[in-house]
Order: structure tokens, then sequence, then C-alpha cells
């Protein structure tokens, strides 16, 4: 059942990547003659839309918690990392307004999504290069002061195990050039879709939860410096408690 799941979501990922080609043309287009609003709109429709298409063709049950404390203005979204399907769920389900976001490099080499995340304005990594880190660092900042929001997993790769690991500072250090708010993000359940070392897709039930935003306006050096450990404490709790819910989910 997996193989034929599996397969017939790539087969429908690539059809809908050729299908939608016209409409990267003219979105591209929009962004060229300097519609950015336009483009935005248009943009988060398009793609928002294919997010939430990946997640339905592979039995993806979303639940969001949390919308209300999504920020006005440009914020960090922080996130644990777990699977493949969390760059999907954060475009397709984090409210209404297109989220740039910080990737690995390696995703460049995937035709189509690519080109779309570059549209997106979201920002890649070569974590081996130094120089090309801080790069991409100054380019998060770029798009924070143009008024975005960017998406970050500050773990700097996805959990094998399901738990939260050591945040990197990176992140955070984006969200001190502008003192913007940093907004911690928990998702639970798209480990089970595509279970790590595995390439078969599986239906599960995924949550993804928006906590309540950390102001730091007001923060002085050490407030910063434990600004990390302090947003992996709360995620950290959290995941924890989901899945001890889980646990006793599937024990019943």
């Amino acid at each position: 059942m997996a193989f034929f799941r599996t397969l017939i979501w790539f087969i429908r990922f690539w059809l809908y990547q050729l299908i939608a080609i016209p409409a990267y043309i003219k979105i591209r287009r929009l962004g060229r003659q300097g519609k950015t609003a336009e483009h935005d709109a248009r943009l988060h429709q398009i793609v928002g839309k294919w997010a939430r298409t990946m997640f339905t063709m592979a039995g993806g049950r979303v639940r969001v918690k949390g919308l209300e404390n999504l920020v006005e203005g440009p914020a960090v979204y922080v996130s644990n990392h777990l699977g493949y399907f969390d760059i999907p769920l954060m475009i397709g389900f984090l409210g209404d307004d297109t989220k740039p976001m910080m990737a690995k490099k390696q995703i460049t080499k995937i035709p189509g999504i690519a080109a779309w995340m570059r549209e997106l304005h979201c920002v890649f990594v070569d974590r081996e290069n130094p120089r090309e880190s801080i790069k991409a660092l100054k380019e998060s900042e770029h798009w924070l002061a143009e008024g975005y929001s960017m998406v970050i997993f500050p773990e700097g790769t996805r959990s094998q195990d399901g738990a939260v690991h050591t945040f990197k500072s990176g992140a955070f250090r984006i969200a001190k050039a502008d003192r913007v708010p940093v907004v911690p993000c928990v998702i639970e359940g798209t480990e089970r879709m595509m279970k790590p070392g595995s390439i078969w897709i599986h239906p599960a039930e995924v949550s993804l939860t928006v906590l309540e935003p950390i102001d730091t306006l007001d923060f002085g050096k050490k407030e910063w410096r434990e600004l990390p450990q302090r947003v992996q404490r709360i995620v950290s709790a959290y995941r924890a408690e989901q899945l001890k819910r889980f646990k006793q989910k599937e024990e019943r």
C-alpha cells in the first residue's frame, strides 16, 4: 500500500510542477515589474495550495493550533524539525502571508521546488561553508528589514529520534538585527509521514502549534545569549508533552 501511495504522490507532485509553470512565469514577471503586493499574494495562493495538496495526497491530516499567536509584521518563527513534510507544512498552514524560510542548499538540486522557493525569498544555507553561512544570515536580515517574516529550523537538520536537539544561535542572530519577535512553533507527526531513512509515504495525523511570541525589543546581552536555550526549552517541553499523549493514545 505504501508503495502505491508513494508512487501516486510523486507522479502527482511532478504533474503539479508542470501544470504550475505558466503561473510561475506570471508570478516571476510580477516580481520583476516591482508589483510586490500582487506578486506575494498570488505566490502564496499558488504555493499555499500546493503545500496543502501535498498533505492531502499523502494522507496527512493537519491540525493547527495557536494561530492567534501569529505576529503582525516581521518575526522569526522557530520550529523543531522532524521530516521532509515540515517545509510544506510551514508554507501551507502558517498564516496567510508569504514567509521565506532558511533551508539547506541541497534543496536547490530539486528541479522546480528550488525555483518556487527562490521566488518565496527563501535563503539557502551551505552549513559546511562558514562564509556562505554568514552570507545567508545577512540575506535573512535583509528580508526581515523588507517586512517579511522568516521561518527557521534552528536544529539545522531533521531529528532522527523525534526529540528536540540543540538550537543553533544563527536563527536568533537575525532576530537581533531588527529586534523582531521570536515565535516558537512545535511540529508533531511529520516524522510518521516519511520515516527517517525511508522514501515511503504514510498517512498520519500532523499538528502545528504556534506558541506565544517572545518580544525582544528590550533585550540586553544576557537575554540574547540565553534566548536559543530558552526557546529550545519551551519547544522541547511542549514536544515532550505531545509525545507522552501520543504514547498514551497508542497504548489504549
